[in-house]
């Protein structure tokens, strides 16, 4: 009806269409649609893109999450290759297992993640807001996963890093080592060479070096065939047994010379030894003249042995003049060796015999300076003994008391018409001494109480 409010006449709608008719139809549309909205504007679909936009920020999220864990899984996987390449130890080998563990669940959490990835399309142009809201909830649930376990695996790095930080310094070893070994063989050949340009063989040093060959192609081979720390100790081994063989190249000249200045010397000494041993007899005979037997009879055999010894000498001598031309250095030291020693016994038993007659001449003309000597010795540790003490201590006052018994009856057995002599000398060599270890306690424990 006319008039009525709130009512649209059918005329006045007709004249609309009418009027929308008239206009382009893009303009049309958007008069249409205000229309329907009571001459305002609304998005049809607002509600549902605000859902499509959260779940996207909820799936770049957790793809970030993925990607920082998979990196550090990578980073962490390489430091475990570096340790368990150097550290065979039972920390070494926990961390391997206890990585591996780690490994499973990042498997896990990551199905997790693509799972939801894969379970919604956020591209779909029909996309719900119920299907983006659960989208939102699965990826963000998902990337909580994803930080969790990269926390804890940033904790598990944190706890490698000593094992980390020993396994470096072993690699940082390694290349070094290496090249120090090669370098180190080098120097021996070329040592070996000047060698050998001198005249000198050196065989047994080219054998030694020659030994080392195969050691050479196991470091060529490379710590990954063979391992780091035995790498390194193949290096350290090689470099020690070059250096060696490159000392004694380089020392061999002078070995060869020292060699040839000791034969001559070592010649020359058997003969004055030889000339001297004939003497010895002579010495003998006048023991046997003017002292008892108990004076010379171990002295007996001393020209013949001494003579047997000579001859020993005399032969190793030769041998090692033929090891010398033969240039076996080894063998000419040891020979030489041997021969010094005869040699040394031999004047030591030689000159045994003149020093005895000796002092045998001197004690039967004068034996109170041996007398005073040894009773000095005692006075003077008996002294010591008794300094800051009203007593002397039993185990120190004991042994002197028997030594001051021991050399009064060394003094008596002078008495008589053929003495002993050299029992008389050997006891009072034995009493200094005994002496001499009851000094030595007492400073030692003076010293003990005074530190």
């Amino acid at each position: 009806m006319p008039g009525r409010p709130g009512r649209v006449g059918i005329g006045r709608v007709a004249g609309d269409v009418v009027a929308l008719a008239l206009l382009p139809v893009p303009l049309a549309l958007a008069a249409w649609a205000g229309s329907f909205a009571g001459g305002g504007t609304r998005r049809w679909f607002g509600r549902g893109e605000s859902g499509r936009a959260d779940a996207q920020v909820a799936k770049d999220a957790a793809a970030a999450a993925f990607y920082d864990l998979d990196t550090a899984q990578r980073d962490l996987r390489i430091s475990l290759e570096v340790i368990t390449a150097v550290d065979d130890s039972a920390a070494a080998r926990k961390a391997a297992s206890d990585f591996a563990a780690i490994g499973q669940r990042i498997d896990q959490v990551s199905h997790e993640y693509i799972t939801a990835v894969d379970s919604h399309d956020l591209d779909r142009d029909d996309l719900e807001a119920s299907a983006a809201a659960r989208a939102s909830s699965e990826l963000t649930r998902a990337k909580a996963e994803l930080d969790r376990t990269k926390s804890d695996l940033d904790r598990f790095a944190q706890g490698l890093a000593p094992l980390l930080r020993t396994a470096e310094t072993q690699l940082a070893r390694l290349a070094p080592a290496v090249e120090r070994a090669r370098q180190a063989l080098l120097a021996a050949s070329n040592a070996l060479d000047a060698v050998r340009a001198s005249g000198l063989r050196a065989d047994d040093l080219a054998a030694r070096l020659a030994a080392l060959s195969p050691e050479l192609t196991k470091l060529n081979q490379g710590a990954g065939q063979h391992g780091v720390q035995e790498t390194i100790r193949r290096a350290d081994h090689v470099l020690r047994a070059a250096e060696g063989v490159r000392g004694e190249a380089e020392r061999l000249p002078a070995t060869a010379a020292e060699i040839d200045k000791r034969l001559v010397s070592l010649r020359t000494r058997a003969e004055a030894i030889t000339t001297r041993t004939e003497g010895v007899e002579p010495v003998l005979s006048e023991l046997r003249r003017r002292y008892s037997a108990a004076c010379w009879q171990d002295l007996q055999p001393v020209a013949e042995q001494a003579a047997g010894s000579v001859t020993q000498a005399e032969a190793k001598l030769k041998e090692a003049r033929a090891a010398r031309d033969e240039q076996r250095w080894p063998d000419a030291i040891s020979l030489l060796s041997t021969a010094r020693a005869l040699l040394n016994t031999t004047d030591e038993a030689v000159s045994a015999a003149g020093e005895r007659l000796r002092r045998l001449n001197e004690v039967s003309h004068d034996q109170t300076g041996e007398i005073e000597r040894t009773r000095f010795a005692l006075r003077d540790a008996q002294r010591l003994a008794m300094a800051g003490r009203n007593t002397p201590d039993p185990r120190h006052a004991r042994p002197l008391d028997d030594a001051v018994a021991r050399l009064d009856r060394a003094v008596a057995g002078l008495e008589g018409r053929h003495p002993d002599w050299w029992h008389f000398l050997t006891e009072t060599e034995a009493v200094r001494q005994s002496v001499a270890r009851v000094v030595q306690e007492i400073r030692e424990e003076r010293g003990a109480a005074g530190g």
